[in-house]
C-alpha cells in the first residue's frame, strides 16, 4: 500500500500529468529515428537534432527555474510548459522540411524547459529531506508508465499501419491535451515573491554557478561529465536495428526498458532514502557501464532484452535520485534555480554528447562510440566515490 502521507495530492496530479505527457512523447520517440531516416535525415543530422533539442530544453530550464523562484510561482510555468509540448506533436505531422522538424521538436523541448524547474520545486516542497528520493522516485515511476504505454500504442498502430508515422503525431496530441486539463487541478502554495524582481538573462545559470556552494558544484561537475557521454537513447535503438532486429523488436525492447524503469524507480527511491542517494547513484552508474560495454558485443534479441533490463535499472537508480540529491543540498527558495542551473549546463553537454556520438559512430563505428562511453563511466565511478560527498541527511 502506498504511503499516502508521503504521496500527496499534488504529487499524484503532477505524476499523472507526466504520465500522459510521456505517453504522448514516447508514442513518437522510439519511431523518431526511423521517421527521420524516412524523410532524409542522416545519422549525423539525427544526432545534431536530438542534441540541439535537448540543449534548448536545458538552457531554458535555468532561466525559467530562476524566474519561478523570483516570482514565487510554480503552477503557471507547469501549465504553459505542458501546453507547448502537447502542441508540438501535431506540428511534426504538418511538414517534413528539416527546418520545420527542428522547430516542432524545439517547441516540445522548450515546453520541457519551462515546466521542469517549477514542477520539480513543487515535488520538493511536498517532501522532507528524508522522503525526497521516494517522492521523486514515485513521480519518475508514474512518468515512465507513460513511457511504457506510449510505445505499446505505437506498436499496435504500426502493426496495422506499418510505416505510416505521420498520423501517429496527430494521435499523440490526445493524451497531451488531457495532461493540459489536469494541470488546472494543481493548487499554488503561497510563496513570497522577491520584492524587487531583478532582471535575469537567459543564461543566468552561469552566474548562479559562481554563487552556489562547493558541495553543489562538486556534485554537478560529476553529473555534467556523465551527461557528456550519455547520448540520446536513439543510438541504442539504432544499434538494435543495426544488429538486424525489426522495428517491432526494437520498439518492444524499448517498451521493456521503460517497464523496468517504471517498476524500479519508486523502490530505488525508498532504498536511496534508507541507505543514501550516493550509494544508489553509484549502483546506477555501474549498470550503465555494463550496458554500453554489452552493446558492443551483443547481437541477439535475448542479449538486447537483458541489456535494456539493466538500462531500466540504471535509469531508476539515477534520474530521480540525482534530483533528490540536488534538492537536499540546496535551500528550498533556490530549488528550481539549482535544478535549472544543473540542467542548463547539462543541455550543453547533451548537445555535445549526441552530436559527438553520431560523429564517432559515423567515422569509427559502433564499437568505438559505445566503448568510449563505457570506459569514461568507470572513471566517473571513481570521481563520485572519492570526491563527491554524500549529503548529511543521507
Amino acid at each position: 500500500m502506498l504511503p499516502f502521507r508521503i504521496i500527496t495530492r499534488t504529487v499524484w496530479v503532477l505524476s499523472l500529468v507526466s504520465l500522459l505527457t510521456d505517453m504522448a512523447s514516447e508514442m513518437l520517440y522510439p519511431v523518431m529515428p526511423f521517421y527521420l531516416e524516412s524523410i532524409g535525415f542522416s545519422i549525423v543530422l539525427i544526432g545534431v537534432l536530438e542534441g540541439f533539442a535537448e540543449a534548448i530544453a536545458g538552457l531554458s530550464k535555468g532561466y525559467f527555474g530562476k524566474l519561478s523562484d523570483l516570482k514565487g510561482k510554480r503552477v503557471p510555468f507547469v501549465q504553459i510548459g505542458y501546453a507547448f509540448s502537447a502542441l508540438s506533436k501535431p506540428l511534426m505531422a504538418v511538414a517534413v522540411f528539416p527546418l520545420w522538424v527542428f522547430f516542432a521538436r524545439t517547441l516540445d523541448r522548450l515546453g520541457k524547459g519551462i515546466r521542469t524547474g517549477a514542477r520539480d520545486a513543487l515535488l520538493s516542497d511536498e517532501a522532507t529531506p528524508a522522503t525526497k528520493a521516494r517522492v521523486f522516485g514515485f513521480h519518475r515511476s508514474m512518468d515512465t508508465v507513460g513511457a511504457v504505454a506510449g510505445p505499446a500504442l505505437a506498436l499496435v498502430y504500426l502493426y496495422f499501419y506499418p510505416g505510416q508515422y505521420r498520423t501517429m503525431f496527430l494521435l499523440a496530441f490526445v493524451p497531451g491535451l488531457l495532461a493540459i486539463v489536469l494541470t488546472y487541478l494543481l493548487k499554488e502554495k503561497p510563496k513570497p515573491a522577491q520584492p524587487h524582481i531583478q532582471k535575469i538573462s537567459f543564461f543566468y545559470f552561469i552566474r548562479y554557478w559562481k554563487e552556489a556552494p562547493a558541495t553543489y558544484r562538486q556534485l554537478v561537475v560529476g553529473l555534467l561529465l556523465f551527461a557528456l557521454i550519455n547520448s540520446s537513447d536513439v543510438f541504442l535503438l539504432l544499434r538494435v536495428r543495426q544488429a538486424g532486429l525489426s522495428d517491432v523488436q526494437a520498439i518492444g525492447a524499448y517498451i521493456f526498458y521503460n517497464l523496468i524503469y517504471a517498476l524500479a524507480a519508486y523502490p530505488f527511491g525508498i532504498l536511496a532514502d534508507r541507505i543514501g542517494v550516493k550509494r544508489v547513484f553509484l549502483i546506477g552508474l555501474f549498470l550503465f557501464c555494463i550496458v554500453y560495454a554489452g552493446m558492443i558485443v551483443v547481437n541477439t534479441l535475448s542479449g538486447f532484452v537483458f541489456l535494456f533490463f539493466l538500462y531500466g535499472l540504471f535509469a531508476a537508480a539515477t534520474e530521480g535520485v540525482a534530483k533528490a540529491w540536488i534538492s537536499n543540498i540546496t535551500p528550498a527558495t533556490e530549488t528550481a534555480t539549482a535544478i535549472g542551473t544543473y540542467t542548463g549546463f547539462q543541455s550543453i553537454c547533451a548537445l555535445l554528447a549526441s552530436s559527438l556520438t553520431g560523429w564517432i559512430w559515423f567515422q569509427f563505428g559502433t564499437g568505438m562510440a559505445f566503448g568510449i562511453t563505457a570506459v569514461t563511466t568507470l572513471l566517473l565511478l571513481l570521481y563520485f566515490s572519492w570526491v563527491v560527498k554524500a549529503p548529511e541527511n543521507s
